[in-house]
């Protein structure tokens, strides 16, 4: 790390691409985590909170002091999912895992989410990788929030097509409601959907890549990108599982391996079929003031050398 690292708070429901997101992170000097914080989605909160910790056991000396937080056990307004057909009963699909480096601290991830914005005003990028509730009790205990943090750089939606429903994605999905409160919060924001993660794909190559230089990070990484790519082949006929969130972070990282174009995007959050759906006036057709930047290309060779080389870095 660096004195001119940029501080992140890596913020997910972990999760096979969350944990190999984070491990990104931890393997990038360029950033400087600052906290875990944890919500459900992928797993419940207690499993997602136990993942978090077994991802600082794996994530080298530049996880050691990351402290870690638990944050909304439920979405806002509707009934919790989670996400077992991909990612597993445990969220963690791999053998011969380390236990936890760590049990959450007392106070709640959005308070934590509160008190390091305001330590650091226009610094702090949130990268979230799943469903925004965190984010958005945050925003509500704390309107001024979102004029405190540098950025949010959130994997979720898409311009296109859903892959929980045919209109949603699913972090975006799993609590529309708090990501329609982010949407409308003024907050610096980012968007990496589905339109470019599914571009990204983890193939056997890929896989191999990571297990070849024989450390336990990415050894762990290649098992448990294997156990996601059989949903991937089952669903989608893919030979390999999206790196969704892994490219949330690259984004933070690189942000010039994407294709970013500013929008107005709005989240469906009435009931029925379009439920969760991230609505992007791509081509600006309604007049409304852009809200977001959202990815819309994405150098998927380029994200996955600088993966795999990452990865080789860690223990």
């Amino acid at each position: 790390m660096t004195a001119s690292s940029l501080p992140v708070i890596l913020d997910g429901d972990p999760g096979v691409d969350d944990a190999a997101a984070w491990l990104l992170a931890f393997a990038s000097p360029e950033l400087r985590v600052l906290g875990l914080t944890t919500t459900h989605g992928n797993v419940g909160l207690d499993r997602t909170t136990h993942n978090a910790g077994v991802v600082l056991a794996l994530g080298g000396e530049a996880a050691r002091g990351v402290p870690l937080y638990a944050g909304a056990d439920r979405p806002l307004l509707r009934a919790p999912e989670e996400a077992h057909a991909v990612h597993g009963q445990s969220g963690l699909p791999a053998r011969d895992l380390p236990a936890p480096l760590r049990t959450p601290e007392a106070e709640h991830a959005a308070l934590f989410l509160i008190r390091a914005a305001r330590a650091a005003p226009g610094e702090v990028t949130v990268i979230a990788t799943g469903p925004l509730t965190n984010l958005a009790l945050a925003l509500r205990l704390a309107p001024d929030l979102a004029g405190l943090l540098r950025e949010v750089v959130w994997m979720g939606g898409g311009t296109g097509q859903g892959n929980r429903t045919p209109a949603a994605e699913a972090n975006a999905l799993t609590d529309p409601h708090a990501a329609a409160v982010v949407f409308g919060s003024g907050v610096p924001l980012r968007m990496v959907g589905l339109n470019v993660t599914m571009q990204c794909i983890a193939g056997p190559g890929r896989v191999a890549a990571l297990r070849a230089p024989g450390n336990r990070a990415g050894a762990v990484t290649a098992e448990l990108l294997e156990f996601y790519a059989d949903f991937y082949r089952r669903r989608y006929g893919l030979d390999g599982g999206a790196m969704h969130d892994p490219l949330a972070v690259a984004a933070a990282l690189r942000p010039d391996l994407l294709t970013w174009q500013a929008m107005p995007v709005t989240v469906d959050t009435a009931e029925g079929p379009n439920q969760g759906r991230t609505v992007c006036d791509l081509y600006g057709v309604t007049g409304a003031p852009a809200n977001a930047r959202v990815a819309v290309g994405v150098d998927a060779p380029a994200f996955f050398g600088l993966f795999t080389e990452r990865l080789a870095q860690l223990p």
